[in-house]
């Protein structure tokens, strides 16, 4: 099968090659950046998505599934040029394809569970979110995204392509660009970290194995044509500060403040030493939001590979 993928060599467009490579699809990748490790019969096409002149023609020649990896997470100015204007380049490219070959092409979306934003009401309001509940993305990074998803199923209304969109949740693993966790680990480690608020707070991960176990799986089932699904491991905050307490060797935080108590100090605090350290969101202490994984796992039978529980000493291991 002729695969195509953008953002192959990012953090989960690597291991989603390499698995696609492992079971024999013949896979041209689309990247900006001149370095790059593949194998020699991996076909490589250098080009920006953000350019006018990206030849997403070659790229997209042939090509049976696409799957969109290429995201921007920390340049706030080139999120709409990627993942907008990318997008609208692409879809422009595959319509081109199918009105000289005939051949539609299924899309894999990588998106995001950040198209659903965060909860309307104070974030410590608890809230399950399902693939029928309304997106509503607050910054740019979750906007840019949730447009391009909804750019691609209106694409999907031609005969061109059909899409699969999976949003995953905080994605970890190995050489992981999300420093979340390596804080959260070193906040333990010395003795800094701080309950806010009361308990059942939730954090929202999934292993990277376990995307490109789904990506695959969008990719190749038929069940998925035209369908989203979330993917999160759910796992209250504090099972996972005692395990990792107890992986590191040291004691169980105890000191929890109440928000009223914490909440303005930290904003002053905050903007006065930005430039100097981060400071996570408070929110990120407080947040009961969790994202269902039923539907993926009734209609195409998916099981987490490496549950969230489970890395938690591999992860102590990487960051400590």
């Amino acid at each position: 099968m002729q695969v195509c993928v953008t953002g192959g060599n990012g953090f989960i467009g690597r291991y989603l090659v390499a698995a696609l490579y492992h079971q024999g699809h013949s896979i041209r990748v689309l990247t900006r950046k001149q370095e790059y490790i593949f194998p020699a019969d991996i076909q490589v096409v250098i080009g920006d998505l953000t350019k006018h002149d990206c030849p997403l023609d070659e790229f997209i020649y042939g090509c049976e599934v696409l799957f969109h990896c290429a995201g921007e997470v920390q340049d706030v100015d080139v999120m709409r040029l990627l993942h907008v204007n990318g997008t609208k380049q692409l879809i422009q490219s595959v319509l081109n394809e199918h009105s000289l070959t005939g051949q539609a092409v299924h899309w894999v979306q990588l998106s995001s569970v950040g198209a659903y934003g965060p909860p309307l009401g104070k974030p410590e309001t608890e809230r399950l979110v399902t693939e029928d509940t309304i997106t509503q993305p607050a910054n740019e990074y979750e906007i840019t995204k949730t447009i391009s998803d909804e750019l691609v199923i209106h694409a999907s209304k031609s005969k061109a392509l059909t899409y699969s969109i999976l949003r995953p949740a905080n994605v970890f693993g190995t050489k992981m660009t999300n420093q979340s966790l390596r804080r959260l680990i070193e906040m333990v480690k010395h003795r800094l970290f701080i309950y806010v608020g009361k308990p059942g707070a939730i954090t929202t991960f999934v292993h990277v194995d376990d995307v490109v176990k789904a990506l695959l799986i969008c990719g190749t089932d038929a069940r998925a044509k035209n369908q989203i699904y979330n993917l999160s491991d759910n796992y209250e905050l504090e099972y996972l500060v005692k395990n990792i307490a107890h992986q590191l060797g040291v004691r169980e935080p105890r000191l929890r403040i109440p928000t009223s108590l914490i909440r303005h100090p930290l904003d002053l605090f905050t903007k006065l030493v930005k430039p100097l350290i981060h400071i996570p969101s408070l929110n990120v202490l407080l947040l009961r939001t969790s994202y269902s994984t039923q539907k993926i796992e009734t209609q195409l039978e998916f099981s987490f590979s490496k549950p969230f529980s489970s890395r938690i000493e591999e992860l102590v291991k990487e960051f400590s």
